[in-house]
């Protein structure tokens, strides 16, 4: 029965995604891939790429929403966010202490369940929810092609992770 409860709630959070997906920055929204991430025996957070007709590139708008299974601090997703950066070969350290501080005043503590999805919109704008509430917007295309590559790029630090979030493997 709580893992019915779960499946229940993860679905609707999800759905949640695609709606205000579709209302404010594409049409038809749809899967491209999911992925579990997982580090060593701890499940950290479920992840959805959605893009138009699910078919994903990089120069369309797209929605990657994160499903958190245990509890987070809000500034330390901000911080593991700029060490993804930096390991990527983000090397503007006043850049990357601006971004910090924009994403530590947007990124709430999170608990398991919760949904933080990050929209990219046609201006390369980020677009931030907490479940079903906006919580913020990063105006700097620079910034959001930094911090989305965390998950998409060929430089991730869990290649088979953005394999599944690509569609690109079971």
């Amino acid at each position: 029965m709580r893992f019915f409860i779960l499946f229940c709630g993860l679905a609707s959070l999800i759905c949640s995604a695609q709606v205000f997906a579709s209302s404010d920055y594409m049409q038809n929204p749809k899967t491209v891939g999911q992925a579990k991430l997982e580090v060593m025996f701890w499940d950290i957070y479920e992840a959805e790429l959605l893009a138009p007709d699910g078919n994903f590139s990089p120069q369309q708008p797209f929605a990657l929403a994160l499903t958190y299974l245990r509890e987070f601090d809000g500034e330390n997703i901000a911080s593991r966010s700029i060490d993804e950066m930096r390991k990527q070969g983000m090397k503007d350290e006043v850049k990357l202490a601006k971004w910090f501080e924009k994403m530590r005043q947007l990124f709430p503590d999170v608990e398991e369940g919760q949904t933080l999805t990050g929209i990219v919109d046609e201006s390369r704008t980020s677009h931030f929810y907490f479940n079903n509430s906006k919580i913020g917007t990063i105006d700097d295309p620079e910034f959001t092609q930094w911090f989305f590559n965390i998950w998409l790029s060929e430089e991730t630090s869990e290649p088979k992770m953005r394999e599944k979030l690509l569609g690109l493997a079971q």
